[in-house]
């Protein structure tokens, strides 16, 4: 079961090299043991999902619906918090004043268009066109429209050739709406009565200020928006905070609802949402995150196939362990209409519809929820569905008509008619410094509500553990498996100098996980056992002459278990004995960290899982340990903080060296340390305070711990259960094990 040491091999022209380091040491012993035992034969890897095909936008993303309510008041509030942290939403950020300006109406016969702009953040602005019934009442439904992609956005025009065509397929009647079945949605929505919003998407029509190109086409990441201090949308910065295109037009998606919700003349109880393909996805999102809509139409977008093709559509963390049908689900049991064409939702009727509706009739309402599916028709929001969708909301918004609901001629507006920007009214500016600006806002204004949760006292630290930790078991993405999720199979067992060393495999059966394991048992053990994580793997547990190294042998000879092994990607998990230089991607060239960390756990998380499968197995282990304590030095100290973060109060003592290391320093999608959210909250210290009030030894941090950690262990009253060493560094392993067998002693 033992392998030979594989970079022997690479230092074949250099025999006087090895001849000479054989004759100091042990050759049979170096060769069998300078990466340690190894658990699978040569040349095999772990039988691990996670070797597999990364998952993307186009995988497959089947809803399993609840069994009971209990179970589906549970989910939904683990979907939504992942929506709200993905999105840069958790906190949500500072609702600013609006300063909306509506002005130069167009009246018609029976309706109003105006024109509209405010600020969902300082200085950035949602513009659109307001239609308004005419004559108007009291307090009216109102309706928001998203537009999607559709060329020019609120402005499009399908032009002659197409509208002809749509009028010969039976997709429109009347030519005007041919050319703009915006436009006719908006008009025949106001003549139903509802006050309609339709604006628009970041990058289309008047919403310039970040551009198409950067909004929906971006490629390749950009250097010169990269920075520790200031950066732009995509950057590592960026991910790390949690900012994104998709973020920002939710926030302006709920901008917009505040924004029609204030309208004296709108009742703010019957409020609807609709829109297709990009202006779907912002419907169900919208749908899902905000309590106010009461009833909502996502047209051709909802499905267990493709779940948005756009960056805009798309952030890192959203959819890992869901999909679209689920994140739709979270609006039940209130009215949700879909309608499926001969597109990625074409199967909706049998996979995912079904589940939407056992959602339903487990909540009580089965008439709450109804497809349209006009399989016969391309992605489409044409007339077909628009009048799906009128009798919908017709209903559930309560708009009384009892009469046809069929579409009339109307006065389509020119491009030059909608624009909200005039000389009284001029465009803002923008481009990569208001990109820049904007995003300093909001992280600026994120960090100072989170410096506001700083721990005080008990109340104050549960408070922060409860917002900080919800925000990192996203990010992390798993807790502690449970018992019987986690499994061994033992591949030798061979007495040593005191100890017994067992070579294993340890698995993670729901997840398909495999991770190669060393357990070192001493005959005087004392009921202690620590789990030694360390970049190299369980490799790290030996010194070169295949002895066990002396820190490692030091807590043996106290009597301690100790437990090493390959995380994801390391040691048995690679086959040429290189370190990782960078992470995976899907197979999309642009370089857009979201279409692989937004259906995918980062390499940093996967390594923090595999710690906490460790941890279980030690923890529910035949011998039960009265203590299972975790060491993490060097690149491992902040796996092993992460992995405390998830853990609490299941690992007793960790003992971690930081060497400084934080998320916002890390310049590169593709690095091994990248982690989508890692800096917003507090970074690598906003993890360490999770621990709280629980045994920690700290080194790489200088003199004292960070202020957030010093904060969380006062509040506690627990400051000596944080020790922190600004010793030598050379000196760090020896110290934290002093400290390991002092505190177990």
């Amino acid at each position: 079961m033992l392998r030979f040491w594989r970079p022997i091999a690479r230092w074949r022209s250099s025999l006087i090299v090895v001849i000479a380091f054989v004759a100091a040491c042990d050759f049979l012993t170096f060769l069998a043991y300078a990466v340690g035992p190894q658990a699978l034969p040569d040349g095999k890897l772990p039988n691990d999902r996670r070797l597999n095909t990364l998952k993307d936008l186009d995988g497959y993303f089947p809803f399993t619906p609840p069994t009971s309510v209990e179970e589906w008041t549970s989910r939904s509030e683990q979907v939504r918090r992942r929506l709200q942290v993905s999105l840069g939403l958790w906190p949500m950020p500072t609702k600013a004043p609006l300063n909306a300006v509506i002005h130069s109406p167009i009246e018609k016969q029976d309706y109003v268009v105006e024109h509209v702009y405010f600020e969902s953040m300082p200085g950035f602005f949602v513009t659109g066109n307001l239609y308004r019934p005419l004559p108007g009442g009291a307090k009216m439904p109102s309706l928001l429209c998203p537009h999607g992609h559709w060329a020019n956005g609120r402005f499009t025009d399908a032009g002659d050739t197409a509208a002809k065509n749509e009028i010969a397929n039976g997709a429109e009647k009347a030519v005007e709406a041919a050319h703009s079945p915006l436009q006719a949605r908006c008009v025949h929505l106001a003549r139903m009565g509802c006050v309609v919003f339709h604006y628009d998407m970041i990058g289309y029509a008047d919403n310039t200020q970040i551009s198409f190109d950067v909004a929906h086409s971006f490629a390749k990441q950009r250097p010169e928006m990269t920075g520790r201090d200031k950066w732009g949308l995509y950057s590592p910065q960026a991910e790390s905070h949690l900012q994104s295109i998709m973020g920002l037009q939710t926030f302006n998606s709920i901008r917009a609802l505040d924004f029609v919700a204030s309208l004296p003349y709108v009742d703010p109880q019957r409020i609807g949402v609709t829109g297709a393909s990009g202006g779907g996805t912002q419907t169900f999102i919208l749908a899902a995150l905000d309590p106010r809509p009461a009833a909502a139409f996502p047209a051709v977008m909802v499905s267990t196939a493709m779940q948005g093709g756009c960056t805009c559509e798309n952030a890192s963390l959203l959819r890992i362990g869901t999909g679209n049908v689920e994140i739709a689900g979270l609006f039940a049991p209130k009215p949700l209409g879909l309608t499926a064409a001969d597109d990625w939702t074409r199967e909706m009727e049998t996979k995912g519809f079904p589940q939407l509706r056992q959602l339903y009739d487990l909540l009580g309402a089965p008439q709450h929820v109804s497809l349209w599916a006009n399989l016969q028709f391309g992605h489409n929001y044409n007339l077909v569905s628009r009048l799906a969708m009128y009798g919908w909301m017709n209903e559930h918004l309560k708009l009384g008509h009892k009469e046809s609901l069929a579409e009339r001629p109307f006065d389509r507006l020119t491009k030059a008619e909608m624009t909200v920007w005039s000389d009284g009214h001029p465009q803002p500016a923008g481009g990569a410094d208001f990109e820049r600006k904007l995003l300093e806002w909001w992280t600026a204004d994120s960090q100072q509500q989170l410096v506001a949760l700083t721990p005080r006292d008990d109340a104050s630290l549960r408070k922060f553990q409860t917002i900080v930790g919800d925000a990192i078991d996203v990010v992390i993405g798993r807790g502690v498996p449970a018992a019987e999720d986690v499994e061994h199979e033992a591949i030798s067992r061979t007495p040593r100098d005191g100890y017994y060393e067992t070579v294993a495999l340890l698995r993670h059966r729901v997840e398909g996980e495999e991770l190669p394991m060393v357990v070192l048992h001493p005959t005087n053990w004392n009921g202690q056992a620590v789990l030694w994580v360390s970049e190299h793997g369980k490799a790290a547990l030996y010194a070169t002459d295949g002895k066990l190294s002396p820190p490692v042998r030091k807590l043996v000879d106290a009597g301690v278990s100790v437990v090493g092994v390959d995380l994801f990607y390391q040691g048995e998990f690679v086959e040429d004995d290189e370190p990782l230089a960078e992470t995976r991607r899907v197979n999309n060239p642009r370089e857009a960290a979201a279409y692989t960390h937004g259906y995918n756990h980062s390499l940093f998380a996967q390594r923090v899982h595999d710690i906490l499968s460790a941890v279980a197995f030690m923890k529910n282990h035949e011998l039960a340990p009265k203590s299972v304590d975790v060491v993490g030095l060097g690149k491992a100290g902040p796996w092993v903080i992460a992995a405390r973060a998830q853990a609490r109060h299941v690992i007793g003592r960790a003992a971690v060296d930081t060497e400084g290391f934080r998320f916002g320093d890390v310049n590169d999608i593709r690095s091994t340390d990248f982690l989508p959210g890692g800096a917003k909250y507090f970074d690598v210290p906003g993890m360490l305070a999770l621990a709280s009030p629980n045994d920690v030894w700290l080194a790489g941090e200088g003199e004292q711990a960070p202020d957030i950690v010093r904060a969380a262990y006062g509040a506690a009253g627990a400051h000596k259960k944080l020790a922190v060493y600004a010793g030598d560094p050379q000196n760090s392993a020896e110290a934290a094990v002093a400290w390991l067998i002092q505190r177990g002693q």
